[in-house]
């Protein structure tokens, strides 16, 4: 009775090139400007969206059900999903936006953005193998020595390997300063690695041939805390063809992501090398981990646009009673859609796809602007955009993803319980959006504390002036912006201990800050088409919109007496 996901690949070329005007974003950095064209853009995305619905939706049921299977150390992946990523990597996907020079496409990463939302809606599990690999490509690409990117990213950039991300101990979760995996010189330029890591997303499968593993660990002498962490890699399978000394303990029984195999390594000696300096791991662990944050953003999107259009679906089908506009007794039930409870619970959901969708794309745009603008000033303003919108879009969006999946299985009632439907695998996949690559009260600590508060907001009060130049002088958004600058001027103003108070606020801070860049988007997407404006904008106006206000109360009144409302 469930359909499997589709694409509209229609409506994301239409908001990219209409309503963010991509093409003249792409015109202005010379490494794009040649793939500049909306007849190419509508191409990728249609081919990606085939893909997406064909050959990777479909598996998503049969990968919650019969999940990745663990025996003697060994991982096999659900019937399907090494032939579906054969053929995504084969086909050019994984190196879609990747540089040329390295054997990629050069393509904007904006249509990376557009694909993987698509695949972790269509299939989450299936996508946390590949989900990492830009990540890796990055990491490497800036920090390790020239051999070791020689060997290893011609296959990553292409996905014929896939990568993992070890960070995780059972003592040190979020406090990476706890890490007690050692790297030890093997005095050939190598290291051998003893220790376990825990959590490892794709530490062991049948996906590829090899999985390269990039390890936070500890060299002799090192400093404590995270200040003495480095990065190693450590393959699979050794350059000499040996299996190297890494051991999958088993996988986790978990709550979703069944087809997903999360597991438990140990290091037993494995032959690794070292990535950038010693004792400097961390730094460029983030790069990776930067780059895992936003696509976790899009897997908070994907996933509340499935759960919207298995909700939505089912409403329009699903009769019973007379909605309340109609009184006639003798007229048929009507269905569930024409009701107004549950028109409010889809359109609310719709606001936050569509305005999420925006502002990554936006995110995705700004990306290239940092790394490719001949402009000094223009590349430093993407890079502040994307510094402030990597923790909002992950925090607000997979938080949103969770409690609004679970209204789109309230819309099925009973039937939304079982598993018939479908509905109920998407909230229980949803649910670690919110946990991994840094928790959500990470995120809003990070916003608040590292990005926020040193520069007494200077940052983020340029990022509103240009939302602000974008809306209408006497609009409510306008307004929500002015609250908002206000309440930076009171943070800057405030003393160390008053700042000390506004730990326990930091996410109502993030939620103030989402709500007013989704006040942006809100009003672009309004701008652009009126039958969007009438029915998702109206909604967003009366049931999103009014949270902005009283979040940054929250924060106000951690900052003492609050000023009067306007």
């Amino acid at each position: 009775m469930t359909q499997p996901y589709r694409p509209d690949p229609e409506a994301a070329a239409r908001w990219l090139l209409d309503v963010l005007g991509a093409l003249d974003v792409w015109r202005e950095l010379p490494p794009l400007a040649e793939h500049a064209d909306a007849a190419l853009t509508r191409q990728v995305l249609q081919e990606a969206a085939t893909f997406v619905h064909e050959v990777v939706a479909p598996l998503n049921r049969s990968g919650d059900e019969i999940g990745a299977r663990w025996h003697d150390g060994q991982v096999t992946m659900p019937p399907g999903f090494r032939e579906a990523y054969q053929a995504f990597w084969q086909a050019g996907w994984p190196a879609l936006s990747a540089p040329v020079e390295l054997g990629g496409q050069g393509l904007p990463v904006a249509l990376e953005f557009v694909l993987y939302e698509w695949l972790s809606a269509a299939n989450h599990a299936w996508t946390m193998a590949p989900g990492l690999l830009h990540g890796a490509v990055e990491c490497l690409r800036h920090h390790a020595s020239a051999g070791l990117q020689a060997r290893y990213l011609p296959k990553l950039v292409s996905g014929e390997w896939l990568a993992t991300m070890a960070l995780t101990e059972p003592q040190a979760g979020s406090d990476l300063g706890l890490v007690r995996t050692r790297a030890t010189p093997a005095g050939d330029g190598t290291y051998r690695l003893e220790g376990s890591k825990i959590f490892i997303s794709g530490g062991e499968h049948d996906l590829t041939d090899n999985i390269v593993h990039l390890v936070l660990a500890r060299l002799p002498e090192a400093p404590a805390g995270a200040k003495g962490l480095s990065l190693l890699l450590a393959p699979k399978w050794r350059p000499d063809g040996q299996r190297n000394a890494i051991v999958c303990e088993r996988i986790e029984d978990k709550m979703g992501l069944h087809g997903s195999p999360t597991c438990v390594l140990r290091f037993d000696g494995a032959q690794a090398w070292l990535v950038g300096p010693p004792h400097q791991g961390l730094g460029a662990m983030f790069v990776m981990m930067n780059a895992a944050r936003l696509h976790v953003a899009l897997q908070g999107i994907g996933l509340l646009d499935a759960a919207w259009q298995k909700a939505h679906a089912y409403a329009l089908q699903r009769c019973q009673m007379r909605a309340p506009q109609r009184r006639d007794p003798t007229q048929p039930a009507d269905p569930i859609i024409a009701h107004p409870a549950v028109q409010r619970l889809l359109d609310t959901q719709r606001a936050w796809i569509d305005t999420g969708r925006l502002l990554a794309y936006r995110t995705a745009l700004a990306l290239d602007v940092a790394q490719h603008h001949p402009d000094a000033a223009r590349r430093q303003a993407a890079q502040r955009w994307c510094a402030l919108a990597t923790p909002v879009l992950k925090a607000a969006w997979t938080e949103q993803a969770f409690h609004g999946a679970s209204d789109c299985l309230q819309v099925f009632g009973g039937h939304g319980y079982v598993r018939e439907w479908g509905i109920e695998q998407i909230v229980r996949d949803a649910r670690v959006t919110m946990i991994y690559e840094g928790t959500n009260e990470i995120q809003a600590q990070d916003l608040l504390l590292r990005k926020t508060l040193p520069d007494a907001g200077a940052a983020l009060a340029a990022v509103l002036r240009e939302l602000q130049d974008d809306l209408p002088p006497a609009s409510p958004w306008q307004a929500g912006v002015q609250r908002l600058q206000a309440l930076l001027a009171r943070l800057a103003a405030a003393d160390a201990g008053t700042q000390a108070a506004l730990h326990p606020v930091a996410g109502d801070f993030l939620r103030a800050v989402a709500l007013t860049l989704m006040g942006w988007a809100r009003q672009r997407l309004g701008r652009a088409d009126a039958a969007w404006d009438a029915q998702v904008g109206r909604a967003f106006d009366r049931w999103v919109w009014p949270e902005q206000a009283w979040r940054c109360e929250m924060v106000e009144r951690a900052l003492g007496e609050p000023p009067p409302l306007p």
